[in-house]
This record gives C-alpha cells, sequence and structure tokens, in this order.
C-alpha cells in the first residue's frame, strides 16, 4: 500500500494589508526526499524567482496540492472573535479544512503523518484545535498529526507548503498593486505601506477593503488622519 505524508503551512500571517494563504501539499512517503533534490526549503530562504521554479514542478511531482485564500474581513472576524476564538483558532479551522480535503482523496489508512506548522507557541495545543475541528468533521480519528514550531525548516513537506503558499500570495499582492498602485511589503515596519496608508485614508475617508482593520497599525493610520481617538474603531 502507498502512504503519504502532508505539510501545511501559511504564508501572510502578519502583513497589514492583503489575505493570509494556507497551503497544503501531499507527497508519497518514499519520494520526500526527491523535494531536497528539488531544492524545496523554507521559503523564505528563497529568492522569489526560484520559489516559482520550484512551484511549476511542485505541481507535477506533488500527489495533490489545496489551498485557501483567507481575505482581511475574515481575519478581523476571528481577531474580533466573531467567526472564531482568535486568529490561531481560525488557522486551526482552516487546517482542519484542508485536511479533511486531503482525507477525502486519500484515505486515512494511507496517510503515515500528517506535519503541521504551529501558529502557537505550545504546539501540542494546536494541533489538539485541528484534531478537535477534524473529528467535528466526522474524519481523521485515525491519522497522526505533528504540529511544530518553525516546521517548515524541519520537515521538507512542510517547507513544499510553505513554497505554495508564499507563490500564491506573491500572486494575490500582484493582484492588488494592479488596483492600488505599489503599498510596498504591506508589512506595518514598512514607511511605504505606512505612507500608502495614510494617503488613501485622507483621500477617501477611510481604508482600503484589502487592510486589515483590526491591526493596531491601520487603527492608529485612521487615527491619525481622521483626528479621531482610537477607541472609536474598535
Amino acid at each position: 500500500m502507498r502512504l503519504y505524508v502532508i505539510g501545511i503551512d501559511e504564508a501572510g500571517r502578519g502583513p497589514v494589508i492583503g489575505p493570509m494563504v494556507m497551503a497544503c501539499v501531499v507527497v508519497r512517503e518514499d519520494r520526500v526526499s526527491n523535494l531536497v533534490g528539488l531544492g524545496v526549503r523554507d521559503s523564505k530562504q528563497l529568492t522569489r524567482s526560484r520559489r516559482e521554479a520550484i512551484f511549476s514542478v511542485l505541481r507535477e511531482v506533488a500527489d495533490y496540492i489545496t489551498y485557501r485564500v483567507v481575505p482581511p474581513d475574515v481575519i478581523d472576524s476571528a481577531v474580533e472573535g466573531r467567526c472564531a476564538r482568535n486568529l490561531n483558532d481560525l488557522e486551526a479551522r482552516i487546517c482542519s479544512e484542508l485536511i479533511a480535503d486531503c482525507l477525502s482523496r486519500f484515505s486515512s489508512s494511507e496517510v503515515l503523518c500528517i506535519y503541521v506548522d504551529s501558529p502557537d507557541p505550545v504546539p501540542h495545543r494546536y494541533s489538539s484545535m485541528v484534531k478537535r475541528y477534524l473529528l467535528e468533521r466526522g474524519v481523521g480519528s485515525g491519522v497522526s498529526i505533528v504540529a511544530d514550531n518553525h516546521a517548515e525548516s524541519k520537515y521538507v513537506v512542510v517547507a513544499a507548503a510553505s513554497i505554495v503558499a508564499k507563490v500564491l500570495r506573491d500572486r494575490e499582492i500582484d493582484e492588488l498593486k494592479r488596483i492600488y498602485g505599489d503599498f510596498g511589503s504591506g508589512y506595518v515596519t514598512d514607511p511605504k505601506t505606512i505612507s500608502f496608508l495614510e494617503d488613501y485614508v485622507r483621500k477617501f475617508g477611510e481604508l482600503p477593503p484589502c487592510v486589515r482593520k483590526s491591526w493596531s497599525t491601520a487603527r492608529k493610520v485612521l487615527s491619525k488622519c481622521l483626528g479621531t481617538r482610537l477607541t472609536d474603531f474598535m
């Protein structure tokens, strides 16, 4: 019987602009070493052109790839406790959705292990959440889930997922820049990003839809540009 391993990772958890992407890669256990030969590693250690090149090959080598694009408004809803308890909880729910998708194509007995990058500093707590949501979906009772911090640097199948997530998010950001112009990296430490937000708010009186409005940086920009109190946006 063929056995498979699954890796799951995200890209874009921290920026104030754009979606988060969670990706899942399924590979036959006896082909995992092939990923190393392709140059698969943590996406942050690769240039964009190299990630794109590996992504093209991964689509042929992997047995299955699936992903979810999580828009800013859903992230805001989780941070504010409306659709989930918090952002970690939202990730666990989406992680379970990705795993359930895989288990609709591969039986639990075929899945040797599922490796997941944990956003929680206590990985076991995160894997427990994922398992609970899987059971609520009525699947995955017998699968092994290993959650770990910085899993993309420890498990090559998670590194593969990190590349997929990063490539797809980069493409989402490219589309946003086509609409809004160059706003920099989208991270709160980028002066170009902050300048873009401030200019937009001064012009339109609100933040653009691509912004995570629950981020403190976004609220501070509103307060600064509109002359209102931070509490008015909470």
